[in-house]
Parts: C-alpha cells; structure tokens; sequence
C-alpha cells in the first residue's frame, strides 16, 4: 500500500455542527442540550440543538428588533433579498438534496425534484411582494367629498411550526409567505428532521436577509411553541406542524392576547400556493381624506 493511500484511510471525517440560527448569529441551545437525528433507516445523522424556552424568548426579541427595519422597507427591496435567497438555495442545491433525501426517505431525483420545487416557491414569493397590496387593497368609493383608500401592513411577529414531514419544501412554503408581506418569524422546525431547515439559516444568513427577520429554532415542538403561543409579543402563530391535540391547547394559550392563529390544514405543497398564506398575516389600514371643494359651486374632486 502506498503513503498516499494509507494517509487517506486513516483521515477522519468532519461532522457538521448544526446550530440554531437567531438574530442573524448562530448560538448552540441556551440549555446545551442536544438531539439525536436519524434519517428514515434509524441511522444517525447529526445532533441537532435541543432549544429551550429561553431560546424562544430570545427568538422573539430578535424578530421584534428586525421588524421595524424590515416592515418598513420597501416592497421591491424585500422581493430583491428573496431572490437573492433563491440565487443561493441554488447555489447550495446537490447539499440541500442530500440533506432532505436523509430526511425524508427519497431517492437522489426525488429530492432534488422536492429541493427545485422549494427554490422555485422562494422566487414565487419574490415577485409577490410588490403586488398583494394591488390584490388586497385599493381605493374604496364612498358617498362624500372624501378619498377613501385601504392598503395592508403587516401582523407583527409570527411564530410557525414547521411541517413535520415536508421538511424543505413544506418549510419554505409557509416562511417565505411571512416574511415576504413584510412579517418576521420565529419558527420551529420539523421534530424529526430538523436538518434542511438548519442548513437554511446558513443561507439566510449569507444573503441579505437582516438577521432577526428569520429565527430557526429545532427541538421539542410540543415543549418551545406552548412558550410561543402564550408569549405578549407575539402578533400570530401559524400550527401547521401541529397536531390536534397540541393545536387546541396552542390556540387557547394565543387567545390571551388576541393572536391571530392559522389551523392546522391538510395542504399539498407541491401544488401552487395560492396568495392564502399572505394575506393570513396581513392587517388592513383604512384611511379617510377629505378632498374638499372647488370653487363657489361647491364641486368636489
């Protein structure tokens, strides 16, 4: 056997960290527990951070932080840094294929299919962000000399749990909706393979996304969203991951502050979106002017 070939036997490999992906930094879990994760054989995978109660705190004074910024901006700008997420899903594909192949049982061409699918649904969302307002508001006609006009503005601060089997795909098609309107959002990855959606805060993280906008938290679904659902600033919850069960006590925690709450749903995620999941998180401002009179007539505009 020659050197060469002895020295790449004996080379170990270097196993991926995954972190948790808050304020646009990555902290392992406050509590410093950790998860096994394995792919749909029962081989291990990795250790995914085990988030605690004050991770999700601290996940949604980050989301508070970024939504001035990001709720302010204009609606080109966030549709650019959508696109440019999609630039580098794209650029990350083969890993991201991989990861969800693993994650949920799929062959190479399925995965990558599932992973085409989701970068298309981040560029979907992109172009959608300069045109719901044209959808849902506009000028309404009154009886009286005045302008009566009614445009959206964002929820606030979303938490959403993640799908527990579309762990890509099923995961991009209820964030990018959020965010895209305006929103930011803490959510909780799916339990069981939580990996693809780590590896998305990487990409979130090296586009111009501001940090805070986009917080992933991976662990207990049943232990961090009982923790969100009854948090004060938390504006909205969405429980698509939810089960039954864990959805009746969630909407009950909510209703102390008056969250706007999304049921659970049965939902095709292949299947185009529709615009449902915008205005799910929207707020309608109406505003009235007065256009006063011209000349002595008293004729309006």
């Amino acid at each position: 056997m020659s050197e060469k070939t002895e020295k790449t036997d004996l080379r170990l490999s270097v196993f991926k960290t995954y972190k948790l992906y808050v304020g646009g930094k990555f902290p392992r879990s406050e509590s410093g527990r950790v998860y096994e994760v394995t792919d749909s054989k029962g081989k291990w995978l990795a250790n995914a951070p085990l988030s605690s109660r004050k991770d999700a705190r601290d996940a949604v004074v980050a989301a508070r932080k970024a939504f001035g910024a990001w709720s302010g901006a204009t609606a080109y700008n966030r549709g650019q840094i959508l696109y440019r997420v999609a630039e580098m899903l794209e650029g990350r594909r083969e890993q991201f294929a991989r990861e969800v192949a693993d994650a949920e049982g799929l062959s190479k061409a399925k995965a990558a299919a599932v992973v085409d699918a989701a970068i298309d649904r981040w560029v979907w969302y992109a172009g959608w962000t300069d045109k719901i307002a044209q959808v849902v508001g506009g000028g309404n006609p009154v009886a009286g000399p005045f302008f009566n006009l009614s445009s959206p503005e964002p929820t606030g601060v979303v938490t959403v749990l993640a799908p527990q089997e579309s762990s890509f795909l099923g995961l991009v098609s209820v964030v990018a909706p959020v965010i895209a309107t305006g929103n930011t959002v803490v959510v909780i990855t799916s339990e069981k393979s939580p990996l693809p959606a780590l590896s998305l805060g990487e990409v979130l993280a090296t586009s111009d996304l501001p940090g805070g906008v986009v917080n992933v938290l991976s662990g207990r679904t049943a232990e961090i969203a009982p923790t969100l659902a009854a948090h004060q600033d938390v504006n909205a919850i969405d429980l698509a991951g939810a089960d039954e069960a864990l959805a009746k006590e969630l909407e009950i925690a909510a209703a102390d502050n008056l969250k706007r709450v999304l049921r659970p749903q049965p939902v095709d995620y292949s299947a185009t979106p529709g615009t449902d999941r915008m205005t799910a998180f929207l707020e309608t401002k109406t505003v009235w002017h007065p256009t006063g009179s011209l000349g002595a007539s008293g004729s309006s505009y």
